[in-house]
């Protein structure tokens, strides 16, 4: 899995003839990337093909920049560009024509040591960049960016490869391997990361809890809405049942609590009015059928009727 460093190449010139037109100001032929540093690290060849565009241009300036790589440069470091920028045939690596000021102070050292001296011609390309393991090593698999590319001084001494993920301590190049790092060398070395981290997984544990405890009482809320909703719905049925058993007129000792309690139970309105008419009916057939058999001539009672003579008598 590759992931965006930021790099720097330290390349000279050494061993090559450089061309210097000094009437225009330019030396052709300077190296400006190659395919293997001195640490190991490898530049895929393709991935400097991809990147001639991106050094084509390429401004140039005397000396690494201070503070952060991608800071801004003071103008008097400003000495030229670099165009032509080609593959070159034999390494496979970037190589350029320097443009340069001629006026510039440095100018007369620079044409000096391109003549006599070339490996004193060093370039530090600064450069954004794609970056993975293989077989323990690190490949550049694509340049993205370029920042600048600096011509320092003494390149074969320094020459080398180096991420900065960080600004480097002031003086000292960082040649970290960050995937190596164990927790034993931060307690060590920095213990203020250490605690960093440690502060940062606290918070973000102290803020965690907070959202659940938010969440738990926000579930309980949401319940108890939940019990208020469903006790108003309840008592706003009852009046509605209230209301039709009035309507429906039916007697007192018919409007039991079973039968109140089945017409709250009751899916819909159409379902209350069943079970109503439904009472009204059995009210109606269980009133006792009676009639006083009284049989009355004149005034005052019948006679008594023992047999068929005294029976005949009282009908006649």
């Amino acid at each position: 899995m590759s992931e965006e460093e930021q790099l720097q190449e330290f390349v000279d010139s050494r061993g090559v003839k450089l061309n210097i037109d000094r009437e225009k100001g330019v030396i052709q032929g300077v190296k400006i990337l190659g395919l293997e540093s001195a640490n190991g690290r490898t530049y895929l060849k393709e991935a400097a093909a991809r990147a001639i565009g991106l050094y084509e241009g390429a401004k140039v300036n005397v000396n690494h920049p201070k503070g952060s790589p991608s800071g801004p440069r003071d103008y008097q470091d400003r000495l030229g560009t670099l165009r032509g920028v080609h593959i070159e045939q034999a390494g496979g690596g970037i190589r350029g024509d320097l443009h340069f000021n001629p006026k510039h102070a440095l100018a007369e050292q620079l044409l000096w040591d391109a003549e006599h001296a070339p490996e004193n011609v060093g370039f530090s390309h600064n450069v954004e960049a794609k970056c993975s393991r293989r077989g323990g090593k690190q490949v550049v698999e694509e340049i993205t960016r370029v920042q600048s590319v600096d011509l320092v001084a003494d390149p074969a001494t320094t020459r080398g490869l180096f991420e900065q993920k960080t600004t480097p301590t002031k003086g000292k190049e960082s040649n970290v391997e960050y995937d190596q790092l164990t927790e034993a060398e931060l307690r060590t070395k920095r213990p203020d990361l250490l605690k960093g981290i440690a502060d940062a997984a606290l918070a973000e544990h102290q803020n965690s809890e907070a959202v659940k405890a938010k969440d738990d009482q926000l579930k309980k809320l949401t319940e108890q809405v939940a019990t208020l909703e469903a006790e108003k719905a309840t008592a706003e049925l009852a009046v509605v049942v209230d209301k039709e058993i009035k309507e429906a007129k039916l007697p007192d000792a018919a409007i039991t609590d079973v039968f109140k309690g089945q017409l709250l139970a009751a899916k819909d309105a159409e379902s209350r009015k069943a079970l109503i008419e439904d009472r009204r009916q059995i009210v109606g057939q269980s009133k006792p059928l009676s009639r006083e058999q009284k049989l009355s001539e004149g005034k005052g009672d019948l006679p008594e009727v023992t047999d068929g003579k005294s029976f005949a008598r009282a009908i006649t």
